[in-house]
């Protein structure tokens, strides 16, 4: 046998494509900073901020804190108390700490969702925006007692009315109007129970209750946004696909590729679904939730010389009765023509625990430092 005198054969390397994504790193760092201090400020578990294009999906930022040092990931950060934690605890919360919230876990979306019922009921006709409704403060579903935030009630109130008082009777009588069938094709039809898809590993799916076995009062509590999970990046897609004009859209960072020398190699495509809503009740959505932030119980997140429309939520956690909550608010803008959107999600905050007062606040923070920031990509002023 003969040995080549050459040895090992070298093979030079190729300067491979760069990939360009969509986030923005000035709107990553202050989405950081900003989940931060509600982080230090209300003594929370975790704090979320989210922060995306409803037009076409591009994901600017996502924020999940506390977060590790890549430098030293086995090791807590200075923001985790870790005095009387014993060795598994401070393994369960790294293991938390190394999941990307936004898209790993679920949790009970709370009145955010009361958007996506609004939706299916404007879309089926079981409700208009002019439709009166009785507050008295509760609601009965067959055994069940259900209450309104408001315990002495709002009374008389139109649907809008409703939706910016955040109503639960309200929304209760509304899916109930629209019952268990129908409520589960706007479910099928907007995408909730399947995956966004996005171009990160490890995406959770709904938990929602089987068909069959959604009775009256589980319907009644989906139709607020409770007895259900969903992912951040799930409800985010969802609203962004029903205030867009109703074409339900893919959440990503990839963008193109590009070769050393500038030019583009490959843009990326991704999947969007025409027509799941109708662009007359997609008009009317926006309309509703811009009263929200204008009028209703989101006038934290307003922003001066912008129009903006959004959702408050407060969700309380399983078990039931433990003072644990989450809170939430989600914000896009302009309102008649969304070219941003943010969800900004604080679990169990300590003390004021209102969506509309703490995680309104966050995003009205946000919106006030990068729409001026983005005016000069085709974000419009009012």
């Amino acid at each position: 046998m003969e040995i080549s005198e050459k040895g090992e054969d070298r093979v030079e390397p190729v300067n491979g494509l760069d990939v360009q994504i969509s986030m923005d790193v000035n709107i990553q760092k202050y989405a950081t900073q900003l989940a931060y201090q509600a982080l230090e400020a209300k003594e929370a578990e975790t704090v979320s901020i989210l922060v995306m294009r409803p037009d076409n999906g591009e994901i600017l930022a996502m924020v999940n804190v506390p977060e590790f040092n890549l430098n030293t990931p086995f090791e807590l950060p200075d923001t985790v108390d870790t005095s009387g934690m014993s060795e598994k605890e401070k393994q369960d919360a790294l293991n938390a700490m190394w999941r990307n919230g936004c898209i790993n876990d679920t949790y009970e979306p709370g009145s955010a969702f009361k958007v996506i019922t609004a939706a299916a009921a404007l879309e089926e006709g079981v409700v208009t925006l002019e439709d009166t409704f009785h507050c008295p403060g509760y609601v009965i579903v067959d055994d069940r007692r259900i209450r309104c935030h408001k315990t002495t009630g709002h009374g008389s109130e139109t649907f809008v009315q409703a939706t910016m008082n955040s109503c639960n009777p309200v929304f209760v009588t509304v899916g109930l109007r629209l019952g268990v069938d129908r409520f589960y094709h706007y479910f099928e039809q907007f995408g909730l129970l399947k995956k966004t898809g996005v171009d990160l590993p490890g995406e959770a799916g709904t938990i929602m209750h089987k068909k069959e076995n959604m009775g009256q009062v589980e319907l009644a509590t989906v139709s607020f946004g409770q007895s259900f999970q969903v992912t951040p990046i799930q409800l985010a897609t969802t609203v962004s696909s029903l205030i867009n004009g109703g074409k339900r859209i893919t959440p990503h960072f990839g963008v193109r590729t590009i070769n050393e020398d500038g030019t583009v190699e490959e843009e990326f495509s991704y999947p969007v679904q025409n027509g799941i809503v109708s662009e007359k009740v997609s008009a009317e959505l926006r309309g509703i939730l811009e009263k929200v932030v204008s009028e209703g119980g989101g006038r934290n997140g307003k922003v001066e010389g912008y129009r903006v429309g959004g959702k408050t939520a407060t969700s309380e956690t399983l078990p039931r009765g433990h003072g644990r909550y989450i809170a939430s608010f989600l914000g896009f803008a302009p309102a008649d023509d969304p070219q941003v959107l943010a969800l900004a999600i604080i679990t169990n905050p300590q003390g004021v625990y209102y969506g509309g007062t703490i995680a309104a606040p966050i995003v009205r923070q946000l919106f006030e430092n990068i729409l001026p920031y983005l005016d000069g990509m085709g974000y419009n002023e009012a």
